[in-house]
């Protein structure tokens, strides 16, 4: 049915190429490509036989014209984008110079400041709409599944859904005095910077880890759960209907955290470049190159992780709580494609938000959220391809 030039080839990317070689029917053929060569040559190596047709190449996604060079020799029907955040932009401008449809799983984030948001992305809507082409956004767990989620209990559970609460757990264990389960710079950049949540219509910021719960978590247990800033409630709050507040909660240990303080008060989680023997670094990206590799944590983590939303709203005058949630065992997922839970619950959406383009069930001109299209098809996808979600109308709620 279609192809699809998958740019990124670490932990991610590895589960996306997996899981569209499972889906040969709509997926007939791939090009994986990333700055290191080997790394795509190895995924191709392991998985190609099969019906899916794999081709590999080097890309430098921070060069529009690289990226446009390459579309042009595959010709995708879509790029799926599991690169880093920093470089969402410059492959939007390469789809729309090449007429091709878009898909990432993080938003923008510039290299030089820890802030993300939408904006950047967003005012790409009136040129993807005119180009007649579709590009999704955040299409990975959280941003991503929280997203669709919240569409399905829209529109099949509430006519107002006034506070949501995004919970994500992790209680794996791999073994490292410390470690970070996906992209060390992109995850050490999040938990350090301020806390925020949306509560009627505004922004409150909190300082980081400022708020602290304790949650109990369906097959996981009592865990420790802390309020970050997260994308997806920027857009949540746009297209769910009568959201008063939304909030986001991860999991992290005593230990991960200890860590975590240390390296901040020594100065190696800083994005500021210093003076090292004559060159200029960045302590935060060293602290990446010495930190084991999200990618290599898959036979070593055990354990479970459990991702979803509690929703609070109303239907026909009443009040209703609604819990939706997916367990995920780190185990079972090395077992089936190679990886780790964090890395699988993040390539497994972007496989089907993909798939929901090149379906045409996702496909209109211009650029959108998740939650922005039809849920259900989505939903039994997660189902069929390894992410089946649970459901509680009686759940305990966050305070």
């Amino acid at each position: 049915m279609g192809r699809a030039l998958i740019i990124g080839a670490g932990g991610v990317a590895s589960v996306v190429v997996h899981k569209c070689c499972q889906n040969p029917e709509v997926f007939e053929e791939i090009c994986i490509a990333s700055r290191t060569l080997s790394k795509c040559d190895a995924l191709k190596q392991k998985l190609e036989g099969g019906k899916t047709k794999i081709q590999t190449a080097q890309l430098d996604a921070d060069n529009v014209d690289e990226t446009i060079a390459l579309i042009n020799k595959f010709k995708p029907d879509i790029v799926i984008n599991v690169a880093l955040p920093y470089q969402d932009l410059a492959i939007m401008d390469a789809c729309l110079a090449t007429g091709v449809h878009y898909l990432d799983t993080a938003n923008y984030e510039p290299r030089d400041t820890a802030k993300f948001e939408y904006k950047w992305q967003w005012a790409y809507r009136e040129k993807f709409e005119k180009a007649g082409i579709t590009a999704v956004l955040g299409c990975g767990f959280d941003p991503g599944v929280t997203g669709v989620f919240s569409a399905y209990a829209m529109k099949h559970y509430f006519d107002e859904i006034h506070y949501i609460d995004i919970l994500d757990a992790n209680a794996g264990d791999h073994g490292y005095p410390f470690a970070t389960n996906f992209n060390p710079e992109i995850n050490i950049r999040e938990v350090t910077a301020k806390g925020s949540y949306i509560e009627n219509g505004k922004w409150v910021e909190t300082e980081p880890l400022e708020i602290k719960r304790v949650y109990n978590f369906p097959e996981i247990g009592e865990k420790n759960i802390y309020l970050l800033h997260h994308e997806e409630l920027e857009s949540l709050a746009l297209n769910i209907k009568g959201v008063k507040r939304i909030r986001f909660w991860m999991t992290f240990s005593d230990n991960y955290l200890t860590h975590l303080r240390v390296l901040q008060n020594v100065g190696m989680t800083s994005i500021e470049p210093i003076e090292y023997e004559g060159k200029q670094i960045v302590p935060l990206q060293f602290l990446k190159a010495v930190l084991p590799d999200p990618a290599s944590l898959g036979p070593r983590t055990k354990g479970k992780t459990n991702i979803g939303c509690i929703f609070q709203g109303v239907k026909d005058g009443k009040t209703l709580n609604y819990y939706v949630y997916n367990v995920c065992t780190h185990e079972e997922c090395y077992a089936e494609v190679g990886s780790q839970a964090i890395s699988y619950t993040t390539g497994v959406p972007a496989m089907i938000g993909a798939a929901m383009v090149l379906t045409g069930k996702w496909k209109k001109p211009g650029v959108y959220n998740v939650e922005e299209f039809d849920p259900d098809p989505f939903m039994d996808a997660l189902n069929k391809f390894g992410l089946p979600w649970k459901e509680s109308f009686s759940p305990e709620l966050v305070d």
